[in-house]
C-alpha cells in the first residue's frame, strides 16, 4: 500500500483486455483482468515469443495470428512451473526470467519463512498460468483480440 500522491510512472500492473476490436479496445475495462508486474514479469518471455513487437508500456495486441502462438508459449511455461521439485529449481527457473529476481526478492522482503512456502508461490504460478492459458482459449474461440498494457 502507498500512502503517497504519485503519478503514472509508478502504476505497476498490466492489464489483460479483451473487449476491444482490432484497432481499439476500452481501457481499465470492467471485464479486464490485472495482474501485478512483478508476477507478469514471470511470464512475459512468452508474451515477447508469440509477439515480437510486444512493449510493456504500450498495448500490444494479439489477435488471430498471435493468440495461439501465445497460447502454446504459455503451456510450455506450465509444464516447466509443473515440473519445478525442490527449492533450487524453483529459484533456477523464476531467477531465468526477465526481473524474476525482483520477483524472488518480493517473496524474501514478504516473508522471511518464503523458503518453506515456495511449493504454494509455485502453486499459485501454476493457478495464474493455466488462467492465462484459459483467457487465450477464450479470445481465440471467441473471435476476439487479447490486449495486454503495462502501467
Amino acid at each position: 500500500m502507498k500512502l503517497t500522491i504519485y503519478d503514472y510512472k509508478e502504476l505497476n500492473f498490466v492489464e489483460l483486455n479483451y473487449t476491444g476490436s482490432n484497432e481499439t479496445y476500452i481501457r481499465c475495462d470492467k471485464e479486464s483482468k490485472y495482474i501485478d508486474s512483478v508476477v507478469f514479469n514471470i511470464f512475459s518471455r512468452c508474451f515477447e515469443t508469440a509477439n515480437k513487437l510486444y512493449e510493456y508500456y504500450g498495448p500490444t495486441k494479439y489477435n488471430a495470428r498471435r493468440i495461439i502462438p501465445l497460447r502454446n508459449e504459455l503451456l510450455s511455461h506450465l509444464n516447466d512451473l509443473q515440473a519445478v521439485t525442490t527449492l533450487e529449481a524453483f529459484e533456477e527457473i523464476i531467477g531465468s526470467h526477465f526481473l524474476g529476481q525482483e520477483f524472488l526478492e518480493a517473496l524474501k522482503a514478504g516473508s522471511a519463512s518464503w523458503s518453506d512456502q515456495w511449493k504454494e508461490v509455485c502453486e499459485k504460478l501454476v493457478v495464474i498460468n493455466r488462467e492465462l492459458v484459459r483467457l487465450c482459449e477464450k479470445c481465440a474461440d471467441e473471435e476476439k483480440i487479447l490486449w495486454v498494457i503495462g502501467y
